[in-house]
C-alpha cells in the first residue's frame, strides 16, 4: 500500500457488508449496512504527548477491530476502500 498514516492514525480495511440476512432474504446494495468492523493494514508511530513522550499505539497491523459508526475518513487507493480514524476511535480489537 502507498499509504502511511500519521500520528495516531490508524488504515482499516473494511469488511464486505452481509449479503443475506440470517432468514436467508438477499439485501440489495442499497439496504446494506457498512459493518464497523474490519482489518488493520496499517498505524501511524502513536501520538505526540504534552511532554514531548510517543504515546505508544494499543493496535497493532492485521488485528481485527471494531470502530464507532460514523467516524473516520473513507480513502480509495488503487481500487480498494480503506477508512483512516483515529485510534481513540477504535472500540475493540475482535480475538480469535
Amino acid at each position: 500500500m502507498k499509504l502511511r498514516p500519521l500520528e495516531d492514525r490508524i488504515v482499516i480495511k473494511q469488511s464486505d457488508a452481509e449479503e443475506k440476512t440470517t432468514g436467508g432474504i438477499i439485501l440489495p446494495d442499497t439496504a446494506k449496512e457498512k459493518p464497523h468492523i474490519g482489518k488493520v493494514v496499517a498505524t501511524g508511530p502513536g501520538k505526540m504527548l504534552d511532554n514531548g513522550n510517543l504515546s505508544k499505539m494499543s493496535v497493532k497491523k492485521n488485528d481485527k477491530v471494531i470502530y464507532a459508526k460514523y467516524m473516520g475518513n473513507e480513502v480509495e487507493i488503487d481500487g480498494e476502500k480503506y477508512v483512516i480514524l483515529q485510534e481513540s476511535d477504535i472500540l475493540g480489537i475482535v480475538e480469535e
